[in-house]
């Protein structure tokens, strides 16, 4: 199962099996596409199965599994076939790492060994059949938006009194009640992702963009590209399917592959909307190798004044995941005084640490 389609459905099922009550995190998902890789799925049982060992953890999780099974694929769960045990503890040991009084197998062995590798490989490296596999990992990032708090509160078990609350109930009743409690409600804090797709950052644009795609569809987000102008790209990449999207945004950017003019597009998009708005107590996140071809003062003066009014600013620069790399490009030493956070975002590893990053921003 390679398609895109095939593999959209499979991250479907498994977040329907999220809603359902099962925790399955990404790292059982991505077991479960590589296991499904493996097998014939032309075969209801063997989808069924592979999906059990792998995105179950525990025997609560399994009268779910079956009935969010059979409400996506339809019809009743297949029955285990007597020869099931030995293949299902096998796929059980790609899921979870380990599986007791069992045989590992080789093939799927290789299978979990391939996806560790390609976890931590430059992006830049990868063949056609692993920039393949690696769109299938991004798909099944499940990111998690930063919070912040609200200004309204909210009912709750503890916290401060809420007189108003507390005085309606003993209104209701007639006598003295418990009283009720409020607090800070909280609300997803926005993000900003602005993009570099200048010639010098070819071989992490589209990785990057994919990434674009799958934060824009779980989380409010601003995404934009930099080049020699600023493409704002958010409608584009809000797309369901993923080659969808990445083609409309490609035919929105003009200048793909082109120059680098950092501060000028750094400059409009707080202009244009950063200032307004979009960026105000945002996580601004800025993908770029650093390469200035207009005035690194400009560029210096545009990051300190985002950073005036973001929450919080991250520069990602592919090359600093490089053994050795030290920030001596114009536009990244001319900005890095007025940055937060410096991060690599070569691999597929990297990229999850910057959703870490923006999660607890």
């Amino acid at each position: 199962m390679t398609g895109a389609g095939a593999t959209t459905g499979l991250v479907g099922f498994a977040r329907a099996l999220r809603h359902g009550g099962v925790a399955c995190g990404p790292d059982r998902v991505q077991a479960f596409v590589a296991a499904v890789d493996h097998l014939d799925v032309a075969r209801r049982a063997d989808l069924y199965w592979a999906g059990r060992v792998t995105l179950c953890g525990e025997p609560d999780d399994l009268p779910r599994y079956d009935a969010a099974f059979a409400a996506w694929f339809g019809g009743v769960p297949p029955p285990p076939p007597a020869n099931r045990a030995r293949q299902t503890s096998h796929l059980a040991a790609l899921g979870n790492g380990t599986a007791k009084h069992a045989r590992p197998s080789p093939t799927l062995k290789v299978a979990a060994s391939d996806v560790e590798v390609l976890r931590r490989k430059d992006i830049a490296t990868l063949s056609p059949a692993e920039k393949r596999h690696l769109h299938e990992l991004l798909a099944v990032l499940d990111p998690v938006p930063p919070t912040r708090r609200a200004l309204r509160r909210t009912p709750a078990r503890r916290g401060a009194v809420d007189a108003r609350r507390t005085l309606r109930d003993m209104l209701a009743t007639g006598e003295p009640t418990r009283p009720r409690h409020r607090r800070r409600a909280t609300r997803p804090r926005k993000v900003v992702l602005l993009i570099d797709v200048s010639g010098s950052m070819k071989p992490y644009a589209d990785a990057l963009l994919r990434f674009a795609h799958v934060v824009a569809r779980r989380m409010p987000v601003e995404v934009c590209t930099l080049g020699t102008r600023l493409t704002r790209v958010t409608r584009q990449l809000r797309h369901r399917d993923p080659e969808q999207a990445l083609r409309a945004a490609a035919r929105a950017v003009p200048d793909y592959e082109g120059g680098t003019r950092l501060g000028e597009t750094l400059k409009v998009f707080l202009d244009r909307w950063g200032q307004r708005g979009a960026a105000r107590r945002a996580v601004v996140v800025i993908c770029s190798d650093g390469w200035e071809r207009g005035d690194p003062a400009l560029l210096a003066d545009q990051v300190q004044r985002l950073k005036r009014f973001a929450h919080k600013v991250v520069w990602v620069n592919p090359h600093a995941g490089h053994a050795g790399y030290r920030p001596v490009q114009s536009g990244i030493a001319a900005a890095l005084p007025h940055v937060d956070r410096l991060l690599a975002g070569h691999s597929l590893d990297t990229l999850h640490a910057l959703l870490e990053e923006v999660r607890l921003a």
